[in-house]
């Protein structure tokens, strides 16, 4: 992993206390401002940082397979979906299919790419959820996904500077 973004997921380690707190703040936050707050950090991290210079999330954690995913992704590898199902998932403590072991199967471990990329599933296409709406209610998933992925860190660590900055931004 390139050394910039191990820096960046080493700082919600150190500020895991301060970070909580302040994800704790952000839920009083009218959702809209919210929404709106992450999107623009968002769309600023992510004109820095470059997914396929890190891959931890493929490498260290599964997406939630929903039964769209699995009929999508096995019909494109051409098998069943119980063979599927029986070669890469497993079913976690909440009922969910993810898969049986990290790193994803389907991460190509020379570059970072995903040997499934065009069908893969949902939640890998929406991570890190930094920029979708309703981000009140995965407040708490966000700090997670800040111990996980360079990008969130730094949203998360641009946001909690800014807010001690600008209070009045930070207000409702």
């Amino acid at each position: 992993m390139n050394e910039s973004y191990q820096k960046l997921l080493d700082l919600p380690k150190q500020t895991r206390d301060k970070n909580k707190k302040f994800i704790t703040k952000l839920k009083n936050k009218k959702p809209k401002k919210l929404d709106d707050m992450f999107h623009e950090k968002h769309e600023e991290v992510f004109e820095e940082i470059d997914c396929l210079q890190c891959g931890n999330c493929c490498k260290t954690t599964s997406p939630i397979f929903r039964e769209i995913d699995i009929k999508r992704i096995a019909k494109k590898l051409r098998m069943k979906e119980p063979d599927f199902i029986e070669s890469y998932l497993r079913i976690d403590g909440d009922g969910d299919y993810v898969l049986q072991s990290a790193p994803c199967p389907f991460l190509d471990m020379e570059d970072n790419t995903c040997g499934i990329y065009d069908f893969r599933p949902g939640a890998c296409s929406e991570y890190p959820h930094t920029n979708r709406k309703n981000m009140h209610q995965i407040l708490d998933l966000t700090l997670t996904n800040s111990l996980i992925c360079p990008a969130v860190s730094s949203i998360v660590t641009q946001l909690e500077k800014a807010s001690n900055m600008d209070r009045k931004y930070f207000k409702g």
